[in-house]
């Protein structure tokens, strides 16, 4: 079948659909994995057919640093800065999904265009997954404010407050659906005509919509192929519900998948285990300086990672400065990578571009991060401890969790200090910490990419269904997965 994935946002959000989207092809699928302009290479380095949509994940990210809203004690205005950049590039992005989807069976989706995506799903009248790496649908058991306080709060307040900010963000994308929905209603409307002589007949209604979901207005109805009706969306949570205490018991009908990481090929070590002289996967292909690193990682003590992802690090210098002023008062070698920073690889501090966190992380003694899903979940894997220093979006819950479970410590990214990332390094590598961090990482599962790859294939037209209690088909059958109709029940 002909799947179009559509996966925007920074490389740590494209990087599942294109794991997925090579899992999808390697089961004989017909696969086009959309990605941000500039990832679009990225992409293709890793075999899988791609085309840019939207605008450049790059541009965006700057326009955040660039904004003083989202650094104003007023969170009024830090709301009214959030909601600004959800609407920037909705039409780009949906205008150029539409071209591109027209002839796709399914559609799925990241959680950085979701409501463009399913736009797109609704026009076409074609089924849509969203991979969730965080727990934004309505629940009890994850505090909507990231903070040490926000564990407190009862937990109808946080549903009632992951309500709150669904709603918001469906308001506040409003005009921008309004618009997509006028322009398609101008378009010959071939599609619909053949649809329907066809025999393919779209049905909304109501009971079909998730109570207090909030997405009613971008979720497409259910839609009947022939074959007996298929949920037009379903959401798959694509991380270890483990590290949420009560959440996979409140989202019982909701499949958890864990976190679609690249699957361990050999390269991939836990903490104890060196590499020998022959290793090569230390970086990403054309990052350079890869058997100048490996030496580097073999020759002396575990080294501390510090890297902050696509994050725009306004001042490199300074940074640089701060994490290798930290190295020299706990004695500790400083891996810093990121394409902002001057590479060079010195005794006590070694730069480079980017690195494969399967080889590396395991060989370090902590990492220091911005705490994306993706690289959270890397650490994790690695079995080491994590500084979290959030830069934006779901990266201050990250870290909230991981310290809530002792797996590291957190602070944000604009308030940290010399003194302040010395500390969390302090608390985050004690012993205690350590061995937490190193169980969870033996624990890890490497599946998720081929879970997540289960859950879309039963979602396909043609995937075997049996008829559930309902009357309604169940794309389910003979899958550990289960799927959920237009949100959370």
């Amino acid at each position: 079948m002909k799947v179009l994935l559509a996966f925007a946002g920074s490389r740590g959000d494209a990087q599942p659909g294109v794991l997925l989207g090579s899992e999808l092809l390697r089961r004989g699928h017909d696969v086009t994995v959309a990605v941000s302009p500039n990832l679009v290479e990225f992409a293709e380095r890793h075999g899988v057919p791609a085309l840019g949509f939207g605008l450049d994940s790059d541009e965006l990210l700057r326009a955040q640093r660039d904004d003083r809203r989202f650094r104003h004690p007023n969170p009024v205005r830090r709301a009214q800065a959030v909601l600004d950049l959800q609407r920037r590039g909705f039409a780009e992005a949906a205008g150029d999904l539409r071209a591109l989807a027209g002839d796709s069976d399914a559609l799925v989706t990241g959680m950085a265009c979701e409501e463009a995506a399913a736009e797109v799903a609704r026009h076409h009248r074609i089924p849509i997954t969203a991979l969730h790496f965080f727990p934004i649908e309505p629940n009890r058991a994850v505090p909507v404010i990231p903070a040490a306080w926000g564990r407190h709060l009862p937990g109808p307040l946080n549903r009632l407050g992951w309500q709150a900010l669904t709603v918001a963000r469906s308001w506040a994308l409003e005009p921008e659906r309004a618009a997509f929905r006028r322009a398609a209603a101008r378009d010959s409307d071939s599609r619909t005509s053949s649809a329907h002589a066809g025999g393919f007949e779209a049905r909304a209604r109501p009971e079909d919509r998730a109570p207090g979901s909030g997405r009613a207005g971008s979720i497409p109805p259910l839609v009947d192929r022939g074959g007996g009706r298929t949920p037009a969306y379903t959401a798959i949570q694509a991380y270890d519900p483990a590290l949420f205490p009560g959440l996979a018991d409140e989202l019982r009908d909701v499949p958890f998948t864990g976190f679609p990481v690249p699957a361990d090929d050999g390269a991939g070590r836990r903490a104890a285990e060196r590499p020998g002289p022959g290793t090569s996967a230390v970086e990403e292909p054309g990052s350079g300086l890869g058997a100048e690193l490996l030496e580097w990682l073999i020759a002396g003590p575990a080294p501390v990672y510090a890297g902050f992802g696509s994050m725009p690090v306004a001042e490199p210098v300074a940074v640089e400065s701060l994490v290798r002023e930290v190295g020299r008062r706990l004695g500790r070698r400083i891996l810093l990578v990121g394409p902002m920073f001057r590479g060079r690889i010195g005794d006590e501090l070694a730069v480079v571009d980017q690195v494969d966190h399967r080889a590396v992380l395991p060989l370090c003694d902590a990492a220091v991060h911005h705490g994306g899903a993706g690289t959270t979940a890397a650490v994790l894997r690695a079995g080491v401890p994590s500084v979290i220093c959030s830069v934006q979006a779901d990266q201050s819950y990250w870290g909230r969790q991981v310290e809530a479970l002792g797996l590291g410590a957190t602070a944000p990214f604009s308030g940290i200090t010399a003194n302040r990332l010395e500390r969390s390094l302090i608390r985050a590598t004690r012993p205690e910490v350590r061995l937490r961090a190193a169980a969870y990482g033996a624990r890890f599962r490497d599946d998720g990419v081929a879970r997540a790859a289960d859950a879309v294939e039963a979602l396909l037209p043609t995937a075997p269904r049996s008829a559930g209690a309902d009357g309604l088909s169940n794309p389910t059958a003979g899958h550990s997965a289960s799927t959920m109709i237009g949100g959370v029940r």
